[in-house]
């Protein structure tokens, strides 16, 4: 398949096209090297040739599968509401899980077996950074697009409503700004990082940046213990209902169609059992579809997992973005082709190796 345009091929004009070619080289290197696979070939998807003892039966027919209350954990969570998990042989037994950090340790301990999850959180476990090292495995793409960086309310009251006012404020009201993202090797510290930096702010040395789970971003915007945070859908938008934020940009403004969660698993796992992971892959990928296919879907899945059980909020903190219905809180509204998307023909849920340039 080709491959999709990364924020290192769009730079190639500033950077150079020889210096690129290296950088990638490096990286997929770094990735084939230290054994963090890509599922769809490891698992004979891509060839059709690997079959336990000549059947697709799934080795483990019950699977612990750990999502954080995000949106863009619709798809594991609706594989399982409709149905889909049964049809494939397999039986999810989702997990709610409290942070990232908690979703590392259970699927680096076992106690997951796999997990809606952070894709650069499974290459900080491939490479020991932030805990203990372990060889990983990504399934699938879950998700493109659909987060957001929000400024405070406080702070868009000042003036600070995106990337050059933040920075303007912050030169002439001098004092100690703290951002949050979600996780160190995320891809929300990583589009925080790239903002901030791109807008004049030096993210390492300007800022404080602190690490807090999803869904209690709002609480502590709501209580001044920060002045801005990157995180994934419904909190962007909820902050906003709220009256404690604005949406000072999207995460698919600064790369169109970006990945975002994936299924991740141990390799070990995906060794072990690869037709339980053919099931998982298989079932998700048809809920993907099923919630890309239509408006009234998309209804129907936002009025699922607003439930206490996943995401825990209104639903209609989920069923707006997830159409492309955008708002700033400050008055402008608009229509964004590039909402989040799960299925995409298949587009979102291929790990391209290109990914791993730009997680």
């Amino acid at each position: 398949m080709e491959q999709k345009q990364t924020p290192i091929d769009a730079a190639k004009p500033a950077v150079g096209a020889e210096v690129n070619a290296k950088r990638r080289a490096v990286v997929q290197s770094m990735i084939h090297g230290a054994g963090l696979v890509a599922g769809g070939s490891m698992l004979g998807l891509a060839t059709g040739g690997v079959w336990a003892a000549g059947s697709d039966k799934p080795e483990k027919e019950e699977v612990k599968i750990g999502f954080i209350p995000l949106t863009d954990c619709a798809s594991v969570v609706m594989a399982s509401v409709l149905g889909l998990d049964k049809k494939y042989g397999v039986k999810f037994v989702l997990s709610k899980e409290a942070s990232w950090a908690g979703v590392r340790d259970k699927l680096a301990n076992g106690d997951l077996d796999a997990a809606h999850v952070l894709y650069g959180l499974l290459y900080g476990v491939q490479m020991g950074i932030g805990g203990q090292k372990k060889d990983m495995a990504v399934l699938m793409g879950l998700n493109n697009n659909g987060q957001a960086i929000t400024l405070s309310k406080k702070l868009a009251d000042k003036g600070a409503v995106d990337g050059a006012s933040l920075n303007k404020l912050m030169q002439t009201d001098k004092r100690e700004y703290t951002f949050a993202q979600t996780f160190p090797t995320g891809t929300h510290a990583m589009w925080l990082y790239y903002w901030l930096a791109a807008n004049g702010v030096n993210p390492l040395k300007d800022a404080k940046v602190i690490t807090v789970p999803p869904p209690q971003m709002v609480a502590n915007m709501r209580v001044g213990n920060m002045d801005g945070f990157c995180v994934g859908e419904p909190w962007g938008h909820r902050a906003i209902m709220d009256g404690v934020g604005i949406t000072a940009t999207t995460t698919q403004d600064i790369w169109r169609d970006h990945p975002e969660k994936v299924l991740g698993t141990t390799l070990e796992f995906a060794k072990k059992y690869p037709n339980t992971c053919r099931a998982m892959m298989a079932a998700i990928l048809e809920a993907g579809k099923w919630i890309d296919a239509s408006l009234t879907n998309k209804n129907r899945m936002a009025e699922v997992i607003a439930d206490k059980s996943y995401v825990n909020t209104s639903k209609d903190a989920i069923d707006q973005r997830i159409m492309g219905r955008y708002q700033n809180g400050l008055g402008k509204t608009w229509d964004d082709a590039n909402y989040m998307k799960f299925y995409n023909d298949g587009q979102v849920n291929f790990p391209y190796l290109s990914d791993g340039c730009g997680s």
